[in-house]
């Protein structure tokens, strides 16, 4: 008989990080509203997508590699062919959700949406939901879970290769995103965008999610944290002073222009060098450094470490948030107590789904 494969122990800086990158995702997804000012991408080049990424490949390799070895090739691959299944038909449920709220609220209030679904609205309900369901239509603001779905399909052909050689990998991973920065035809298609293309490039975005399983082996080698060095951990602190002065919102803000360059913030559809090179910087600092670790196992981060944990049904109660945020600003208008209420209520939403779930888990566990 194959024994239960014992579950990996988790590291509590990812569900931190992930965690605060689904609340931030939540309010960086409602266009005018006020918090998103004080976001991670205010403050560089780099944000919570491309950590929500990288950390994808990073937990793919401690749950599924640590899984090959454990209880063998058959067993992992349909726990991973389960979990993307899983994705589908969350991506599936916002997909249709969002359609059929948009279209009661188009047809109560005579308003065109100027955001997320209205593409595949002008195909007409049905033919835009079977594009959406195809991912041939992929929407604003439900267009991340259908590249971690291909992500993670890849993930077994990602994990082989890093048994041979993981820096063979990141030459060959790199290459594909060079690729893609040289040439931006090359991406899926998308009927949903004006340029054709899926916004979060699979060709270009795969390296962060390969950089993330790299890092996972790092860790792993280095009893929890990446080495710290003295040099590196000063070129990452310069780079992310330059990447602050250089992409903060100071115009937003209302400050004084800051930037010593006169040129126009990377590429986020295909992760622009000096958007790879700031998610670099701080995931070696985050992960490098003790104090993070400790930070993170602190109790008054529970609920956050919770929302990391289940991320997949707080991602979705984020986008339906979010959803409905862009739907009563665009009724009503951002005023303040509205965005107020929008914020609080979504943030508050989140978190309670998250300790609902965190409870859920521990009583299953408790039975076990």
């Amino acid at each position: 008989m194959t024994p239960h494969p014992a579950k990996p122990v988790r590291d509590a800086r990812v569900d931190v990080l992930r965690g605060l990158a689904l609340l931030t995702i939540f309010v960086d997804h409602i266009p005018r509203n006020a918090p998103a000012l004080v976001t991670l991408h205010n403050f560089g080049f780099s944000d919570a997508a491309e950590i929500f990424v990288l950390l994808a490949g990073y937990s793919s390799m401690i749950a599924y590699g640590g899984l090959f070895r454990r209880a063998g090739v058959r067993t992992t691959l349909v726990r991973i062919a389960r979990r993307c299944l899983r994705i589908y038909l969350f991506q599936a449920g916002l997909l249709f959700a969002t359609l059929i709220i948009v279209r009661i609220w188009m047809d109560l209030t005579g308003l065109v949406p100027r955001f997320g679904v209205a593409p595949l609205l002008q195909m007409g309900l049905v033919p835009g939901l079977l594009r959406g369901l195809a991912l041939n239509a992929l929407p604003n603001y439900l267009d991340i879970l259908p590249l971690y779905i291909l992500l993670l399909a890849l993930f077994p052909l990602v994990y082989v290769g890093m048994r041979r050689g993981v820096w063979g990998v990141l030459a060959l991973s790199g290459t594909v995103w060079l690729a893609a920065n040289v040439d931006h035809q090359l991406n899926l298609p998308n009927a949903a965008a004006v340029d054709d293309g899926w916004y979060f490039n699979p060709f270009a975005w795969q390296f962060l999610f390969v950089i993330g399983a790299a890092l996972a082996l790092a860790v792993r080698a280095g009893d929890g944290l990446l080495p710290w060095r003295n040099g590196a951990a000063a070129a990452a602190g310069l780079y992310l002073g330059f990447a602050l002065l250089q992409g903060g919102s100071w115009d937003t803000w209302g400050l004084p222009d800051l930037r010593p360059l006169a040129i126009e913030m990377p590429d986020k559809s295909h992760v622009g060098p000096l958007r790879l090179l700031d998610i670099l910087a701080l995931m070696y600092l985050f992960l490098s450094a003790p104090a993070v670790a400790r930070l993170c196992r602190w109790r008054r981060l529970r609920l956050i470490d919770a929302c990391g944990r289940h991320s997949l049904e707080i991602f979705a109660a984020g986008c339906m948030a979010a959803l409905i945020g862009r739907i009563l600003y665009r009724t009503f208008d951002a005023t303040w107590p509205l965005q107020a209420a929008v914020n609080i209520g979504g943030l508050a939403a989140m978190l309670g789904l998250a300790h609902i779930l965190d409870a859920r888990a521990r009583r299953q566990d408790a039975r076990r």
